[in-house]
């Protein structure tokens, strides 16, 4: 990157930008040396600079060095990123974070809207994509219809790939004999289960037009990425991963797919959503959060299973090729016979100390346990607020220690499962769960003293806590 001179639009004491001609729009990735995050995104970010140079500019602030710029677009967490249309902020980022995703998302910020098709060519190659495409076919530049379509378009196009036409022949072959916009699916997921190209037959507003791409784009079995985990992953989904290729083994990489169809197709109509992925896109997380090792299961399929609720359930049987083992997973799925995946420590066998050592197989019996007024720290072995904490959260355990109603905790959020009531993003996060209101849990948002502390508990205990100086020994 270049670093340029304080008489920029954004003026800071340190700014690098990779610098291209027709500037159009560019994230601005606030950081500083301390976020964790801004170092996690650090190498992605200027990778996606390099292979965007000459077309869009990339830029970083350092805000520790330019507090009152970052003031000024309303920068209050690390990284942020910003897009920019003319030298104007014109909305947050909010695409994906990897280096591929970064490239992908901002070219289409680069062109037009809705690209516009004057030949059959363009067509074909427009839509022979590896995302969807929504096209759309009119009679002409006068055409109410158009005028709405761009309007969305202009609104969606951060999410989704637009291009229009006047010239109606070019639809005859789809089968468009008049006004109309086609969704296109990706060629490389095309199957005999589902259509490939859909038809919108609403009148064109962004709402209808909206809805129509949301409801119909990924289609009974996507192909899960980095860059559209977010949009899958809001649903009751099973997930099929394997050495998925569809650049070097696209017939390998639909043998498998065509079986999750074929056997997600009985299924259909129960709620459950599929897709299928590239399981080196994915080894720390089926590492992480369903224990699955990188060599586990050869060249056949992982099969797992998420809900919304955050349930997970993993398939053991082996997956053979006709299917029967995945029908007998979704069978025993759909009966409730399935035993959720939980991560978790082992329970640990002594466990008398003043702070009670929560793991997830333990977290029903300890902290819902419905008499017992619970305050429990959730951390991370790593983390230096953690560790300051630990004396004091000691002291206010072994000064509430004599007291039955109230119990003191803690557990490694790194190495168990939290459970989704409990919505931690960073260390130490403490949740309150009082007793009979187990659904409810309060984070606690107080001073880490021993003092705050009691006096929280104080507040919001079901009963009045016994507080003494010191512990009795066991």
């Amino acid at each position: 990157p270049l670093t340029l001179p304080l008489p920029l639009m954004l003026q800071v004491a340190t700014m690098s930008y990779l610098f291209g001609p027709d500037i159009i729009r560019w994230p601005t990735h606030r950081e500083t040396e301390w976020c964790g995050h801004c170092k996690k995104l650090a190498p992605d970010f200027e990778t996606a600079a390099t292979r965007l140079k000459g077309t869009v500019p990339l830029a970083k602030v350092d805000c520790t060095a330019s507090p009152d710029t970052c003031g000024r677009f309303g920068v209050t967490g690390y990284p942020t990123l910003k897009i920019f249309r003319n030298g104007e902020d014109a909305s947050s980022y909010d695409g994906p974070r990897s280096a591929d995703g970064i490239v992908h998302f901002m070219k289409k910020q680069a062109g037009p809207n809705s690209v516009t098709l004057r030949r059959e060519a363009d067509l074909e190659a427009f839509v022979n994509h590896f995302d969807a495409s929504v096209v759309g076919f009119f009679s002409g530049p006068d055409s109410g219809q158009l005028a709405e379509f761009l309007k969305a378009a202009s609104v969606m196009r951060e999410h989704f790939r637009f291009a229009h036409t006047i010239d109606m022949t070019l639809g005859l072959k789809h089968g468009v004999d008049t006004e109309r916009v086609l969704l296109f699916r990706p060629p490389r997921l095309s199957s005999k289960f589902e259509e490939s190209v859909l038809r919108f037959t609403e009148t064109i507003t962004t709402h209808t037009l909206r809805r129509f791409i949301r409801d119909n784009i990924f289609g009974m079995c996507p192909h899960l990425t980095n860059e559209n985990r977010d949009k899958l992953k809001g649903q009751d989904l099973l997930t099929a991963y394997y050495d998925l290729d569809y650049l070097q083994n696209p017939k390998g990489t639909n043998y498998w797919r065509n079986r999750v169809m074929k056997v997600g197709s009985q299924f259909a109509s129960q709620g459950l959503s599929f897709a299928v992925a590239n399981r080196r896109d994915f080894v720390d997380e089926l590492e992480e959060e369903f224990g699955l090792g990188a060599s586990d299961g050869g060249d056949l399929p992982f099969v797992t299973i998420r809900t919304q609720q955050g349930f997970k359930y993993t398939m053991r049987e082996e997956f053979t090729r006709d299917g029967k083992s995945l029908e007998r997973f979704l069978e025993d799925y759909f009966a409730g016979r399935l035993k959720r995946y939980i991560k978790s420590e082992p329970i640990p066998e002594k466990n008398k100390g003043p702070v009670k050592v929560v793991v997830a197989e333990s977290f029903e019996e300890i902290v819902n346990d419905p008499e017992k007024d619970v305050l429990i720290e959730f951390y991370a072995p790593w983390c230096g607020h953690c560790k300051s904490l630990e004396p004091k959260y000691k002291e206010l355990a072994e000064q509430l220690y004599s007291d039955p109603n109230i119990v003191i905790a803690k557990m490694d959020a790194t190495a168990n499962d939290v459970p989704q009531a409990f919505d931690v993003q960073g260390f130490p996060t403490i949740y309150f769960a009082q007793a009979g209101k187990k659904d409810q849990p309060k984070r606690y948002e107080g001073a880490h003293e021993v003092k705050d502390f009691i006096k929280y508990l104080k507040r919001e205990s079901s009963h009045v806590p016994v507080v003494s100086r010191v512990r009795e020994d066991l």
